[in-house]
């Protein structure tokens, strides 16, 4: 498979990952910071990601943990169906292998994880699947510009990485999109539910709401004329946190012994 791939891109004109390779396996110090890149952020940042979304994003944490799996069910079907050999692996292909070359701890340049690994995983690119789920989350759901500049160009810093350190061809990070996308995908026709706000949603999170409804239907749809939000809605969830253990509304003047603070700011009155 992989000269078919390299047969492909030929025929394209984009075999270009050999030069890419070469450049960094020049420049020791960027192949130094390559493999470590490749070996620790790939599971750290998706880590930080997800702790990050459980304590600031809960209402959306949910849907996108669902996306994140199926992403990975759909990746299981390109290893098992499309073993592929990285071009570090290519017989004859010239790739430098910069873990190895350069004796990178905790990579398959240790025997000790190599033997534990699937060499021939090729495509897609999970790198890329993990990068652009851990983008899409950040870049719809940060507040701070930079914050959400930094996780669009994540992506493509991980596309220079895997193609740097020769293991992977360009067409394995298109896999990886596919495999991501059709997580989103699958997440929204097996639940019913968008996994992020809409883009007329943004201007709430700008101004330091953490959580949104998930329903990307009109307002006026979601709940007309006053009528309460239709039970199992994103709506109705985020109802149900507002009023859980908050007590009545204070419609009159009441004692102070009774009086309390609803976390959202609200007067309450404690019913007993």
């Amino acid at each position: 498979h992989a000269h078919d791939v390299v047969s492909f891109e030929r025929f394209l004109g984009t075999y270009h990952e050999k030069i890419v390779n070469g450049f960094v396996a020049r420049h020791e110090w960027l192949a130094y910071v390559c493999n470590y890149y490749y070996a620790s952020l790939h599971f750290a940042v998706t880590i930080g990601v997800g702790i990050w979304l459980y304590r600031r994003h809960q209402l959306h944490a949910r849907q996108l943990r669902t996306a994140w799996y199926l992403t990975n069910v759909v990746a299981l079907f390109g290893f098992a169906f499309f073993p592929l050999a990285p071009p570090r692996l290519l017989p004859g292909g010239g790739y430098t292998d910069t873990v190895v070359a350069f004796h990178t701890w905790g990579s398959w340049g240790d025997q000790s994880v190599s033997a534990h690994s699937n060499l021939y995983a090729a495509m897609p690119s999970m790198h890329i699947g993990w990068s652009l789920w851990v983008a899409i989350s950040v870049v719809f759901l940060a507040r701070r510009t930079w914050v959400r500049v930094l996780g669009a160009c994540y992506p493509f810093l991980t596309l220079f990485v895997i193609i740097g350190t020769g293991n992977h061809y360009w067409v394995d990070a298109i896999g990886g999109v596919a495999a991501s996308l059709g997580g989103f995908a699958l997440a929204r026709l097996l639940t019913g539910r968008p996994a992020l706000p809409t883009a007329a949603s943004r201007e709430a999170l700008s101004q330091g709401r953490d959580s949104l409804p998930l329903d990307d239907r009109p307002r006026d749809d979601r709940q007309q004329g006053g009528q309460p939000a239709l039970p199992g809605s994103a709506a109705q969830e985020v109802a149900d946190e507002r009023h859980d253990d908050a007590g009545d509304l204070v419609e009159g003047p009441v004692s102070d012994a009774r009086q309390g603070h609803h976390p959202d700011g609200r007067r309450v009155v404690d019913p007993t």
